[in-house]
């Protein structure tokens, strides 16, 4: 277990299958959430199933999804993820969903992250990290600048949400800018 002021990230078991499924079906934690991704969006209970007997099978050397919590109240809150993890190149990709709105906005989801991070360039020894967003996520946008991580490019008009286009914004940050920006 991972614990910060706000949050705790905890590895996933069987019984977070129903928090996901809530939130992959619910239209507004999908839109901030998968990027345009239409496979992050409605599933059905039986697809969950499949796909959390996958997760929990996971190596947790290439990949993992881990469970955030409210340090509060133990409340199951999202999820925070990486993949394709390089140990030669020492890349990853990473990311996080706050499933429940009343946490959004509040520091959850930056902390969460954050939490991620450390933890992947401590035990990875991971030189970079990368993740992206699309450019109408101003809130993902902003928190990423404020744990350091660098706008690198723009995938222009390469999502499509709600009939309108918008460009899927590409981020990077280096261990050496984490440790410098920690002090």
């Amino acid at each position: 277990m991972i614990e910060g002021k706000l949050t705790r990230l905890r590895a996933l078991r069987a019984e977070d299958a129903e928090d996901h499924l809530r939130w992959r079906n619910d239209p507004e934690v999908v839109k901030w959430s998968a990027a345009g991704d239409p496979c992050f969006g409605p599933v059905t209970a039986e697809a969950i199933g499949l796909t959390f007997d996958a997760l929990l099978r996971l190596v947790p050397r290439e990949a993992a999804v881990l469970t955030v919590e409210d340090r509060t109240d133990g409340r199951v809150i999202g999820m925070a993820d990486y993949r394709d993890l390089d140990p030669y190149a020492g890349v990853a990709t990473l990311g996080v969903t706050i499933g429940e709105p009343e946490f959004w906005g509040r520091g959850h989801g930056s902390e969460a992250l954050g939490l991620l991070v450390d933890h992947l360039f401590g035990a990875y020894g991971l030189r970079r990290l990368e993740l992206d967003t699309w450019s109408g996520n101003e809130r993902a946008v902003r928190a990423f600048g404020k744990l350091g991580f660098r706008e690198e490019g723009r995938r222009r008009e390469a999502v499509l949400m709600g009939g309108e286009r918008y460009d899927r914004v590409l981020f990077g940050l280096l261990r050496s800018e984490w440790e410098a920006a920690r002090g």
